[in-house]
Parts: C-alpha cells; structure tokens; sequence
C-alpha cells in the first residue's frame, strides 16, 4: 500500500507541476508592446465590427440606469423585454422613486435576484430626485455613490451617455484582455481596467469595449473552443489560456 501512495503522491506532485508550466506558458509582453498590440487590436476591431455599440435599449440616462442594473446574471434581450413592462407604469425617475420595491420586483423577477435589484433601483431613483435634481451624474465619484453603481456601470454610463472615457471590464473584456496579451492573467474587473489604462488610447476605451462584447460572442467565445480560424486577431493574439 505505502508503494501505491508513493506513486500517487508523485502523479500529484507532476499535475501541479506540468499546471504550473502551463500557467507560466501564457506570452507576456513588455508595456511598449502592450500599447503597439492594443492600437492594431483596436483597428482590426474597428473594421470587423463598424457599428459596435450597447446592447442595452435606453433613450434615457437613468434607463440605462435601470437596465444595467437588471442586466447582472441576465442576458440583455431579456431586460430588453422586461424595461418595457417596467416604464409602461412607471415612465418617470420620479415614478419609480415613488413605487414600492415590491411592486418593481413584480415585474422585474425575471431578470432574477429581483429582491434586491427592485429594492437598489427604487433607492437609485430616490436619490437621482433628491439629491440630483432628476439628472443623472456625470462623474465617477457621484455615480458611484449611486445605489446599485459599481465601476463597471458607472463606466457605461460615462462612455455611452456622456461620451467621457470609459473601460467597462464585463467578462468579454476580461477574457479577451487576457488572451489577448494585453493583461497578464488577471481576473479582477478593477485591476484588469486599471491595467487597460495604461495601454488603451482614453477616447477609444468604451468603443473596444462594446467590439469585446461582439468579438466574444461570435468568434472568442468563453463557453466553447474559440473560433480561431476565422478571427482577425488570430495572427497577432498569443491564445493565452485557450
């Protein structure tokens, strides 16, 4: 027996070791390099995907507010739907301030975790009209006091609306930065956009960060092999971690 867990003590040992030379595998580049890979990534982007822009339906700030907020763990075409329903009875911030959580969260369950999504939209609304006059700011620090803001909605709103620079680090972003080269495995969406800073032209943050969305969706998907073959990055992009 003790013969037995030798030998299986050492195939463990070899696993960890042959995952740890595949992690180290993954190509680095130099932040010169970094900033060269990034401007061809986001011309080749450009002409791949013209028309890149949100998925989100909004003609309103504080509704792309709202849908951004439904949109966590849930597809947008769903909240596409269910925005529809929610402004034929409250049309308004200030209709919205003014409802109960309970009867938001009626109509916004299917987007799930409706508990809290009604309940952070309602105190969103309540806020926008107290403290803000009925508008929605245009800053990263008063968005961010914003209930149910973080800094990836805060970037959206920023880039989309009020055409300020902006990374929004969704999983396409994060994965694709990664693969990409342009970050070296990391996963945090805060560290990841810090990083993307320092590479990334400001004006052309939000406009690659909608093509990430189309690129990862078509071709450098998360949930199947990446379609390499017909990518237009795919001599330039080291394939980490695929």
């Amino acid at each position: 027996m003790s013969g037995i867990k030798s030998i299986k003590d050492k195939d463990i040992k070899d696993n960890k070791a042959k995952g740890s030379r595949q992690n180290n595998s993954a190509k680095k580049f130099t932040l010169k390099k970094k900033k060269e890979l990034a401007v061809e990534i986001i011309k080749r982007l450009k002409a791949e995907y013209p028309a890149s822009e949100c998925t989100l339906n909004y003609d309103d700030a504080w509704k792309l507010l709202v849908s951004v907020r439904l949109a966590a763990q849930c597809t947008d075409a769903r909240v596409n739907v269910v925005v529809q329903d929610l402004y034929k009875i409250y049309p308004t911030i200030e209709s919205l301030a003014l409802a109960s959580p309970e009867d938001i969260e009626k109509i916004v369950r299917p987007c799930g975790l409706g508990n809290s999504k009604a309940r952070d939209i309602n105190k969103c609304m309540k806020m926008l009209m107290e403290e803000y006059g009925g508008r929605v700011p245009d800053t990263m620090e008063e968005l961010l006091k914003l209930p149910g803001v973080g800094r990836k909605s805060a970037n959206l709103v920023l880039g989309d609306v009020f055409e300020k620079p902006a990374i929004v680090t969704d999983t396409h972003c994060i994965r694709l930065s990664n693969r990409l080269g342009l970050v070296d495995n990391i996963k945090e969406p805060g560290k990841v956009e810090k990083e993307l800073w320092n590479i990334i032209p400001p004006e052309e943050g939000s406009g690659l960060c909608h093509r990430f969305v189309d690129h990862g969706r078509e071709v450098c998907t998360a949930r199947t092999k990446p379609y390499c073959d017909r990518c237009c990055l795919s001599d330039i992009c080291p394939k980490n971690g695929v």
